[in-house]
């Protein structure tokens, strides 16, 4: 490193020094921290997933660990309480550790428990942001986005304050974690951040209007025994106005569990709707594909083969059949991934209607009455009375009440269904310096 400022030696002003011990604030700090977790981890037994740089797993014919990590913010879960609570002493012996308890809260998302469900909710981000953007007392509304919404890069004029614009729509990413439904708006209005315009202010304002309607919102996951995995893939063909580009999604379920999903516009322009649905077949196989082996690592093998459903029946047809290879060699090679799945027996492509079709949300806007079907099949649905508690924002002064918890509830909330119990560690050896940072760049990556 270079001398610092008002210590460099008189002598060698032009020399550098050595590091011998990573400092905080140091680029080499967040690898040099992992590297001596990975190392504690793996003495004592747990395996790095190799689907998930994060994970680790550690399995035993007894019990079963596993540790999710995010800079310093650790949950630790498992089948077997007292080796969770072994596993914390042994990690407070070679760092600074603190005990959180119960997972309720984790980089911003609030986690509440119903019985056997799991629910997921940011409330607090959501109403931060609406003070933030000084939205806190509009009217709300019932849908994200308009379905006559036709937004261009070409129309309105420059928005004054464009680093409002970025600011709010990196935060509705974030928010987009636990809110499918709100994940083709967010797309839309990304597409101008390098010059919003004011028409598209209004789109976002519009976002925000439809999640102070939805605040006590969140994502409903069940306990189960089913383990498959059933995907909708679906795409809007050249629904961009400037460049005719068409936007690809899926929706990824285990068992009656949404788990992934996503709302990309695609790289090249389609030549029929046929071309861009088979594309987004092929990115939602490599999707499954990740998943299938995820489940694998964690011994929790598929019933059997996964479905994949689409509402174009020529897609469906080329993904099976290749006879169509006049019409079709212009598509990319990559893209006949999903075929070669289905020829192994790997996957299976099947058909389905439009009305059925759940992606449908996550391509273009729709009618409230057609919204608010999709958002409830994808289980985004509103938390019960007595699970909504107090939401507190940033700001001391501002806090909105609502009813507390049930006494009954509360034991509940401290175990899993499933059996798994989990704990959330928080390790002082990385300074808030430099979690902050990291944090913030993983914004910038969503």
């Amino acid at each position: 490193m270079c001398q610092p400022q008002g210590f460099i030696h008189p002598d060698f002003p032009t020399h550098i020094c050595s590091l011998k011990k990573s400092l905080y604030g140091l680029c080499q700090a967040p690898r040099s921290w992992f590297s001596r977790l990975t190392e504690q981890l793996t003495a004592y037994g747990f395996v790095g997933s190799k689907s998930d740089n994060s994970l680790y797993i550690m399995h035993s014919a007894k019990f079963q660990l596993l540790i999710l990590i995010y800079v310093d913010d650790i949950i630790v879960t498992g089948s077997h309480f007292e080796e969770i609570t072994k596993l914390i002493t042994y990690l407070g012996r070679a760092f600074p550790v603190k005990d959180l308890g119960p997972l309720s809260y984790f980089l911003g998302v609030e986690t509440l428990q119903e019985g056997g469900n799991l629910i997921l909710t940011q409330r607090k981000s959501v109403i931060d942001l609406l003070r933030k953007a000084n939205l806190d007392k509009v009217k709300p509304c019932s849908t994200p986005m308009s379905t006559s919404c036709k937004l261009s890069k070409y129309e309105g004029v420059d928005f004054d304050d464009p680093h409002l614009y970025r600011s709010t729509v990196g935060a509705l990413h974030y928010l987009g974690f636990t809110r499918p439904d709100i994940a083709f708006a967010v797309h839309k209005v990304s597409k101008f951040m390098h010059q919003p315009k004011d028409v598209h202010w209004q789109a976002v304002k519009r976002i925000l209007r439809y999640l102070k309607h939805t605040v006590n919102y969140g994502l409903h996951l069940t306990s189960q025994a089913s383990h498959t995995l059933q995907a909708f893939s679906d795409a809007d063909w050249a629904g961009d106005n400037d460049d005719k580009w068409s936007v690809r999604a899926y929706c990824i379920f285990h068992g009656d569990n949404l788990i992934s999903w996503s709302c990309k516009q695609q790289q090249t322009v389609a030549r029929s709707s046929t071309e861009s649905e088979y594309k987004s077949l092929a990115n939602t196989a490599a999707e499954l594909q990740w998943l299938q082996s995820l489940l694998k690592e964690l011994q929790m093998p598929l019933q059997c083969c996964p479905t994949l459903w689409c509402d174009n029946i020529g897609a469906t047809y080329l993904s099976s059949n290749p006879v169509f290879h006049a019409r079709t060699k212009h598509i990319e090679i990559d893209f006949h991934f999903v075929r070669d799945k289905f020829l192994q027996q790997n996957l299976q492509v099947s058909f389905l209607s439009t009305s059925d079709q759940l992606a449908d949300l996550l391509t273009k806007p729709l009618a409230a009455a057609r919204f608010n079907t999709l958002r409830s099949n994808l289980h985004v649905q509103e938390l019960p009375i007595r699970l909504r508690g107090h939401i507190k924002s940033g700001s001391a002064d501002h806090v909105t009440a609502q009813e507390e918890y049930s006494a009954a509830s509360k034991p509940q909330a401290k175990s899993l269904k499933s059996g798994f119990t989990d704990h959330v560690t928080d390790q002082d050896e990385y300074s808030a310096a430099t979690k902050s940072q990291a944090k913030s760049q993983f914004a910038e990556k969503t």
